[in-house]
């Protein structure tokens, strides 16, 4: 596996949240009579909120949060990017799911981060230019989404959004401290340099109002002309000149790209967790099968028993994560290219006999892909960019409809480019950099038209008698699916509500390493944890940014934030 602890320092400065924020400022409605929003930042709460109180669907709000994102978190999200959506009927529950991943160019090829000489590109060369940029899927994923699922006018989603950009929002400390910590990308383009910095090169100060007109005037173009103000053929040629002429070398975006795009439906992942049903994303998203695969092969364990004081819980989840993710880095990737065997990655059978191997009192040796049914063979592992910039938010309606939406532009500010009044993203850095790894065909390569393999993981939990009870995600790059597994054991099987699950310490294994989150109580576990065999232990403040909903048995829903971010929310 290529993860590092080198990755996480670019993660803790990607993530960024949320900020309250006074008038002139989209606010929520007096009283919502039914329904939730949980979100990163209380300004797109609020826009959800205003959505259902209008009498929106669950998908009409989440579509509304995603485009308030886009003006008050530019870091981490918006429509220059992409995402995964699950949406689950309230009446049946009833999954679909759509996958707005971005997409190579159809000229990309497997060596498009290599010099001439075969050598993988300096980060700068390969992230902040047009390599890196995928064609945007969100507003794509929207409307087929809306498509389905809408209720108000597609235009009305859009008027939180509008205002915002149009009218300013309040500099908020996490923006403000995102903005400082990635100069020289977040500033790379002039047009951004005049919204978000003052003339003296620094960020405008926290408490400050930004205007972005530009954002106001596309967000209007969107919700007037529908997707075709960013797929239509004249939108699509603008956007790929851009694109095109900031790509030195290999297949540069065109017109025909943009245009081409489609969001896709896809069919989800679903396994059985003790008397629950746990459904996430499949291919290309990682997450779905990663957090299905962990939970399994806890399942012979009384993880309620042992608790969350016990270093054996961690000890056993950190197992866990170890034999996951060497499936997740041989077979994922899109499988409209590559056979992902993902039935057989969630097969029963055969979680149980990865789980087997997991023991109470010692850890593993070496750690290697297991072969489930139907897995191709030869496959090879090579190295890739950290993802980071991504947020999640779940909805849930009068009808008892949810979504659960994680949204991404991949790193903070994305690619540094800048159009229309926001970043576009740098997710094919998403790919493995090199096509082949000692020969062997690398499955999440670079190819025309493919979508790179992530780890976001929207995930919805079912209870024993099919009713919808958990609506979650997070963001955080690799460290997704364990922080949305991690959460899902705290209120399955330690009893908790979402916030306190949410606020669990984190833990993730690095290959033969383990990370530890900083100033938790795991730090009082580091000797039982190395007695067990986790000889290399780091401590360290990963970027960590849950959402959820979760079922109240008096048929309401607790609204739950990562408490992590507690604080962090204000713009003083």
């Amino acid at each position: 596996m290529r993860f590092s602890f080198a990755l996480i320092a670019p993660f803790a400065l990607a993530l960024a949240a949320c900020a309250d924020n006074p008038a002139p400022q989209i606010t929520a409605p007096t009283a919502i009579t039914a329904g939730a929003v949980s979100s990163a930042d209380p300004r797109a709460t609020a826009a959800g909120e205003a959505i259902l109180a209008q009498g929106g669907s669950a998908t009409d709000a989440a579509i509304a949060v995603m485009l308030a994102l886009t003006v008050v978190e530019p870091q981490s999200s918006g429509i220059g990017g992409g995402g995964f959506m699950l949406h689950a009927e309230g009446t049946n529950g009833a999954l679909t799911s759509i996958d707005g991943r971005e997409t190579a160019p159809a000229a990309a090829t497997p060596t498009r981060f290599l010099d001439p000489q075969g050598k993988v590109l300096g980060r700068d060369a390969r992230v902040f230019s047009g390599l890196s940029v995928g064609i945007p899927g969100n507003i794509a994923l929207a409307a087929k989404a809306h498509a389905k699922h809408g209720a108000l006018p597609w235009a009305a989603l859009f008027q939180p959004a509008i205002t915002l950009a149009r009218d300013g929002f309040t500099m908020n400390r996490r923006l403000h401290e995102s903005l400082a910590a990635n100069k020289g990308r977040a500033d790379r383009s002039e047009t951004a340099r005049a919204v978000f910095f003052g003339a003296d090169g620094n960020p405008l100060p926290i408490g400050a109002t930004v205007t972005i007109p530009a954002l106001a005037e596309t967000l209007t173009a969107l919700g007037d002309a529908g997707p075709a103000a960013m797929y239509g053929s004249t939108a699509a040629a603008a956007l790929a000149a851009y694109v095109a002429g900031e790509t030195p070398q290999d297949g540069r975006m065109t017109a025909a790209d943009v245009t081409a795009y489609a969001a896709k439906e896809r069919a989800p992942v679903c396994a059985p967790y003790r008397a629950y049903r746990v459904c996430g994303m499949g291919p290309p998203s990682s997450g779905g099968v990663a957090v299905a695969q962990m939970l399994g092969q806890l399942e012979g364990f009384d993880i309620a028993a042992l608790g969350p004081q016990s270093p054996q819980f961690w000890h056993l989840f950190v197992e866990s994560q170890r034999l996951a993710y060497a499936d997740r880095e041989l077979y994922s990737g899109d499988a409209d290219f590559v056979a992902v065997p993902t039935d057989g990655l969630v097969d029963a059978g055969y979680i149980r006999q990865r789980g087997a191997l997991i023991a109470l009192g010692t850890t593993l040796t070496t750690v290697e892909a297991g072969v489930p049914p139907g897995a191709p063979l030869a496959r090879g592992d090579g190295p890739e960019e950290p993802e980071s910039g991504t947020t999640h938010f779940s909805v849930v309606d009068a009808a008892g409809s949810a979504v659960s939406y994680t949204s991404t532009i991949e790193g903070a500010f994305g690619s540094g480019l800048y159009w229309g009044g926001f970043y576009l993203n740098n997710e094919l850095t998403d790919f493995t950099l090199t096509p082949d790894e000692n020969g062997k065909l690398v499955a999440n390569r670079v190819e025309g038209g493919k979508r790179p393999r992530s780890s976001m993981a929207p995930t919805i939990v079912y209870d024993a008698q099919g009713r919808i009870v958990l609506v979650i995600g997070a963001a955080g790059g690799p460290t997704i699916p364990v922080q949305v597994a991690r959460s899902i054991i705290g209120v399955v099987d330690f009893g908790m509500t979402a916030k306190a699950a949410l606020g669990l310490p984190f833990i993730m294994s690095f290959g033969d390493a383990v990370l530890i989150e900083e100033g938790s109580a795991l730090e009082a576990m580091e000797a039982d944890l190395k007695a067990l065999g986790h000889a290399s232990i780091r401590k360290g403040a990963p970027p960590l940014k849950a959402n959820a909903l979760r079922r109240l048995p008096s048929g309401g829903w607790e609204i739950a934030v990562d408490p992590r971010l507690n604080g962090k929310l204000d713009y003083k």
